[in-house]
């Protein structure tokens, strides 16, 4: 894999169940993606894209096949060395957004960098950073059900940003908002990406945020069928 190069698969097949009840939902799966982009996989449910997500951010496991984020060898790593990874080079962004219900949004970023081990200190100037860098300061003493869909999941962003991760995953991260709200959390993702170089990888069935994106990679029945 060339130095530029976020994350490659080579034959990512994954199986769930066993015998006669065994399910294939990935066949094969074969890409790159280079670095400082935005990348969306598409396709019908079922298609495979949300356990690809999850293979990417090393939260599963392939059957087959080799996984690859900046020549780090993840499907070659102990649980403990997958779980450092995440916790310091990935970003889990959920289309449930995941908020703790009682916690203010700043003690929902804090949260997770208290979970890394970060300092008192640490985790405070890394949870302001990253509430300032989705527009948020301003709400970080409000809980979720006082706030909109649109800045839950600004704060579900900036929970995966904290720790400035080098890989974003989001999984269908609009589904549950309106087109306006979708629009302004893709130029969230853009300006992170150019302003700190990370990668984004998304799914998505929304045609507008298809059309803003780097790449598409078009998923059917565990397949890669398209790039574009």
């Amino acid at each position: 894999m060339n130095e530029r190069s976020c994350i490659q698969t080579v034959g990512i097949t994954r199986v769930f169940g066993r015998g006669s009840g065994a399910v294939t939902v990935l066949k094969g799966v074969d890409m790159t993606i280079p670095m400082g982009q935005m990348t969306a996989f598409i396709g019908r449910s079922g298609s495979g894209k949300t356990t690809l997500i999850n293979l990417l951010g090393a939260l599963d496991q392939p059957t087959e096949g080799s996984i690859q984020i900046d020549n780090q060898v993840i499907t070659e790593m102990t649980d403990k060395e997958r779980e450092q990874l995440r916790r310091s080079q990935i970003g889990l962004v959920f289309q449930s957004f995941a908020l703790i219900p009682l916690m203010t949004a700043y003690e929902n970023v804090e949260f997770v960098l208290r979970i890394a081990g970060y300092s008192a200190k640490e985790r405070k100037k890394a949870a302001l950073e990253a509430l300032e860098q989705v527009g948020l300061t301003s709400r970080m003493h409000h809980r979720p059900f006082e706030m909109s869909g649109g800045e839950q999941q600004r704060i579900a962003i900036a929970r995966a940003i904290a720790h400035k991760p080098k890989l974003i995953l989001a999984d269908e991260p609009t589904a549950e908002l309106d087109s306006i709200t979708g629009i302004k959390i893709m130029k969230v993702f853009r300006d992170l990406i150019n302003e700190y170089g990370v990668s984004i990888i998304l799914t998505s069935h929304d045609p507008e945020i298809i059309e803003i994106v780097d790449q598409v990679y078009e998923l059917e029945d565990g397949l890669i069928v398209s790039r574009s």
